[in-house]
């Protein structure tokens, strides 16, 4: 993208009343008196500063007269929306801001700490709107009009970014930019009170014994935070590959095979696949496979690689509860082009998932891992889960705190004995259950 292209001029971004002109105004003296060739050898982090440094002398010369908050205020508004995202770049750089959401022009709204509150920010019109999203989204060498009205992308920040624009969108362009914040241990996790040290012990032994791990929940509970902490335990002298459609795992290992889904370019050609990835991936020789997300056919490659040899894979799905994700896993299998008896399918489940946890976010924001189950069913039988860990939650007290108990209970003894063989302790919270009717267990469909 040119330079041209990231400095707007005054007409794409004319704002509404005395402040949106007085901004047009500085924005279009700051062009005639840069030099566009110059500007374009500067690094991002100089092109800005020598902007403000400029647009500074500007108005020591020609006012107005301006307090030093005023002033420093309206050398951000000029210089952000003549370089970067216009009112969307001081969010951009607020790490409590984990999620923005534009519903169109007039409403603007932002997750902090789990919760979701609206601001008194608005875009001076669609126009603007769509003049801030075509820029983003050709930072990826991507384009958004009325052919091609949806847009799911990763920016070269690492943000994930989602734009569906009229006529899909009855309510103007609406944009979602979606933040990642850094890699959690699941020692840090504790201190959030997502989990306690029994659970930490617990799915330590689970990971490094190769068990094959599902994390579930809905969106926004933590699902990657999750999975990227647990990652963290696999050993580092074993081959990782992750698989996902938007980069988003941050494994410390060295010896870690990353790869991403590609969308069709504008020709509706040259579309890599999760499914394409996970297949490829088996010919890598891989100790671990770690799936960013399920949600198609790929679940069948990756519930056949789970049961043929690759134990110890991690991988995330969308799902209400542990009952939900065995449902969901056999439904998307079935999505496959390979037709597969849904009888067979629950045969391959019942053989490959070892592990459910499920993670749930509460009205108060905080996220927690509400239940671990083992899958303790074998070939054709009904699925059954046993909980072994499981927090109860309490009503939310005055202050608007949602707190609860994390609950144990003891593992099916086949569970047991591969932790014993794999050299990991089994914490004395749970035990071993000595008859199943000790076991916490259900059956699912």
């Amino acid at each position: 993208m040119s330079l041209r292209a990231r400095i707007s001029t005054p007409e794409e971004h004319a704002g509404r009343g005395e402040d949106g002109h007085l901004v047009a105004s500085y924005r279009a003296k700051l062009l005639e008196e840069i030099d566009l060739a110059e500007m374009s050898s500067l690094a991002a982090a100089e092109r800005r500063a020598r902007l403000e440094r400029v647009l500074g002398h500007i108005i020591s010369r020609e006012g107005p007269v301006l307090s030093t908050v005023e002033r420093s205020q309206l050398i951000r508004r000029v210089v952000d929306e003549a370089l970067g995202l216009g009112i969307l770049e001081p969010l951009l750089e607020d790490a409590s801001i984990t999620e923005i959401m534009v519903n169109g022009a007039d409403a603007i709204f932002v997750e902090r700490g789990g919760r979701v509150e609206q601001l008194p920010l608005r875009f001076a019109s669609a126009d603007q709107l769509m003049q801030t999203i075509e820029r983003i989204v050709s930072t990826v060498n991507r384009r958004v009009d009325e052919s091609n009205p949806m847009v799911d992308a990763r920016l070269p920040s690492g943000e994930r970014v989602n734009v569906i624009i009229p006529p899909l969108s009855l309510t103007g362009p609406i944009l979602t930019i979606r933040r990642f914040p850094r890699s959690f241990t699941l020692q840090e996790l504790v201190g959030f009170g997502s989990l306690d040290e029994h659970m930490v012990y617990l799915l330590a032994g689970l990971v490094q014994a190769k068990f094959n791990v599902i994390v579930s929940g809905a969106t926004g509970t933590g699902k990657t935070t999750l999975l990227n902490a647990l990652s963290g335990l696999i050993p580092s002298h074993e081959r990782i590959i992750t698989i996902e459609d938007s980069a988003e795992l941050q494994l410390q290992q060295t010896h870690v095979v990353r790869l991403e889904s590609r969308p069709p370019n504008v020709e509706g050609k040259g579309q890599v696949t999760i499914r394409d990835l996970v297949r490829n991936s088996l010919r890598m020789r891989p100790d671990r496979i770690v799936v960013g997300e399920v949600r198609g056919g790929e679940s069948l490659d990756m519930l056949q690689a789970m049961s043929t040899g690759h134990d110890g894979s991690l991988a995330t799905v969308h799902a209400n509860s542990a009952e939900d994700a065995l449902t969901r896993l056999q439904t998307l299998a079935s999505m496959s082009d390979v037709e597969v008896p849904f009888v067979a399918l629950h045969d391959q489940i019942n053989s490959a998932v070892d592990v459910l946890v499920q993670l749930t976010r509460f009205a108060d924001g905080a996220r927690r891992i509400t239940e671990i189950a083992l899958l303790d069913s074998h070939g054709g039988e009904p699925y059954r889960l046993a909980t072994v860990a499981r927090f109860d939650a309490q009503p939310m007290t005055p202050d608007g705190r949602v707190h609860g108990v994390f609950r144990y209970f003891p593992l099916p003894r086949r569970a047991a004995d591969r932790l014993y063989m794999a050299s990991q302790p089994l914490p004395q919270a749970f035990g071993v259950a000595r008859t199943a009717d000790q076991l916490a267990t259900r059956e699912a469909r």
